[in-house]
């Protein structure tokens, strides 16, 4: 094969690439129009730019001039630049946008101020700058590593990969210096990093797309178990979540504590007031536990009007943070049409050492919740006896989500009265 076709086939791979960067650049541009992700838009633009900067220097290398080539390679050290605030974007960071010009900066200012620099420091210089941007972005991904991200592993060693196909022709220049070996290896060097660059472009999409659609699963399954009014656990949520607490907690032989909340009299505020008010009257309360709570603790709508809490801490403790949500939700001060209206919750709370079994203790949460509504409500009611058995609570019901309201109940026992 002849140096002419050999520099024909190269130029054909790198339009190659030119074409497919292009074309998965306005993919990543009309997925973002369109699932409105801000990375994916940043990832966009540095595809199209990254095209725009290959198929130019491959078209006129050295005859673009001086300036048209500075400019050139500097969008190319801006897509690369690009490519990094994508990551920190999709992650939720904030981009740096002096970051992404720096590379470029940094070259421009060296050509500019070492004119005859040797091409060997020149090809340093800008295989340096990408392998800089490909750590950058493997350590943005690599900060996602406490997260549950199947594709994380793969998004770390492509862009390690793109660095290290960049780096090692210089490294191995360095090894060799101007033997004939190295000067043989040229082409099949620049051969192999266009194929990598097809391979690169390709296999970053694939993992992109890997990556959002985690994302998209995540997040609904998060709203799956997230109630849309309050913003706490639902009932599925809230099960799922207090299993794996209880599970950990009988491991380390640590003891847990049950609350179940009923805001009192919440019939009558729909009635009197209509059921908007009762909404705000149940987003207060969300508020006034989720600030009274621990972060360690577990807390969950499970019905209409009821809440429950788990919390990894014995009896006692619990008691004292029952009395202060109670305290709280009674001082919110919600008013209705400028006049102040009562909010007070009832409060039954059972505890039990490691290994207890969590639906024997809600069960006796929610007997205690009874005792609470018979007792006056407006007060905390805790079983300090061994948890009861599910035979012995309120016809032998497992958990609240399957109880009927304690408002409901003391209604009926009332009209029996």
């Amino acid at each position: 094969m002849t140096n002419a076709s050999l520099s024909f086939d190269i130029s054909a791979l790198y339009l190659v690439a030119t074409f497919i960067a292009a074309m998965l650049g306005g993919l990543l541009l009309f997925f973002w129009q369109q699932e409105k992700i801000a990375a994916l838009g940043w990832w966009g633009a540095a595809y199209l730019l990254g095209a725009a900067s290959i198929a130019l220097w491959t078209a006129g290398g050295e005859r673009l001039g001086m300036p048209l080539l500075l400019a050139v390679n500097a969008v190319g050290f801006i897509a690369c630049g690009l490519v990094w605030d994508a990551a920190r974007v999709f992650h939720g960071r904030a981009p740096v946008l002096f970051g992404v010009i720096a590379g470029a900066a940094l070259w421009v200012g060296a050509m500019l101020f070492v004119p005859h620099m040797p091409a060997q420091s020149k090809m340093l210089l800008g295989g340096g700058i990408v392998a800089v941007y490909a750590a950058l972005t493997a350590t943005e991904l690599w900060r996602e590593r406490r997260k549950a991200v199947r594709a994380k592993w793969p998004a770390i060693f492509v862009p390690l990969l793109h660095g290290t196909v960049l780096m090692l022709p210089i490294v191995l220049d360095d090894a060799f210096g101007s033997t004939s070996f190295a000067r043989s290896t040229i082409g099949i060097w620049a051969a192999l990093f266009a194929v990598e660059l097809v391979c690169y472009a390709i296999g970053t999409v694939f993992i992109i797309f890997m990556l959002v659609n985690e994302r998209v699963v995540a997040a609904h399954k998060n709203a799956a178990s997230i109630d849309p009014l309050t913003g706490l656990l639902n009932r599925r949520g809230f099960g799922e979540a207090t299993a794996r607490m209880s599970e950990r907690e009988a491991k380390a032989g640590r003891a847990i504590s049950v609350m179940i909340f009923d805001i009192d009299h919440f019939k009558s505020v729909n009635d009197r007031f209509g059921h908007a008010t009762g909404d705000d009257v149940l987003k207060v309360f969300a508020n006034v536990v989720t600030d009274s709570l621990r972060v360690t603790d577990l807390v969950g709508r499970v019905g209409g009007e009821e809440f429950a809490a788990v919390l990894p801490c014995v009896l006692e403790e619990a008691q004292v943070v029952a009395e202060r949500v109670r305290d709280a939700f009674e001082k919110a001060g919600v008013t209705v049409d400028d006049a102040p209206l009562a909010t007070t919750v009832s409060i039954g709370i059972a505890a039990g050492p490691a290994h207890t079994e969590l639906d024997v203790l809600m069960a006796s949460a929610d007997t205690a919740l009874y005792r609470a509504k018979r007792g006056g409500r407006n007060r905390v009611e805790a079983i300090p006896e061994e948890p009861l058995s599910l035979t012995n609570t309120r016809i032998g019901m497992k958990s609240p989500s399957i109880v009927p309201s304690s408002d409901e109940m003391m209604d009926v026992a009332e009209a029996h009265a």
